[in-house]
């Protein structure tokens, strides 16, 4: 399990406002490739770890507005947890960011791939955030991951589209 803390210079209601929309999480999260929504409780990630696809779904356990945000796997080959904590500084100018996330197989002992994923979870994590804290003091976040979901999509589309035309 990796726990990472930071401090972002924006109030609060914004810091939840991008940080409990996972589909945003590929934009900043360098090791998830595609998050998509299902409903309002229900994503699906997925990402590829030496050349192997992982994916998996979530469900929202917790959504307690402006102050946690929490979701568990429900099915797939890996098994994520995760828990953001909101807090409130100076006044609500600031907020204060406590994210945990956790990563395990669902049976025996993870292949090396996976083991060195879940290893590196934290220095990982600590990098993310940092660059979620720049863009989004910089004002850029949004609309930098509404650009990344773009291209994801475009991505998905050219897929199916070389797809269909080999069959």
């Amino acid at each position: 399990m990796a726990h990472e803390r930071i401090d972002v210079d924006l109030p609060l209601a914004k810091v939840y406002e991008y940080l409990s929309d996972p589909t945003y999480f590929p934009h900043f999260f360098e090791r998830i490739e595609r998050v998509n929504k299902i409903n309002s409780q229900t994503f699906e990630y997925s990402t590829t770890l030496g050349g192997k696809p992982f994916e998996w779904t979530t469900n929202v356990i917790d959504d307690l507005r402006n102050t946690r945000f929490a979701w568990i796997t429900i099915n797939g080959n890996l098994n994520q947890t995760g828990t953001i904590r909101f807090t409130p500084l100076d006044n609500g100018e600031r907020t204060r960011v406590d994210f945990s996330l956790d990563y395990r197989t669902f049976y025996g002992e993870p292949e090396e791939e996976l083991a060195n994923f879940i290893q590196g979870l934290s220095a990982q994590m600590k990098k993310d955030l940092q660059r979620f804290k720049e863009e989004a003091e910089e004002g850029t976040f949004k609309q930098n991951a509404d650009d990344t979901l773009a291209a994801i999509e475009k991505a998905d589309e050219e897929a199916e589209a070389e797809e269909e035309a080999a069959a």
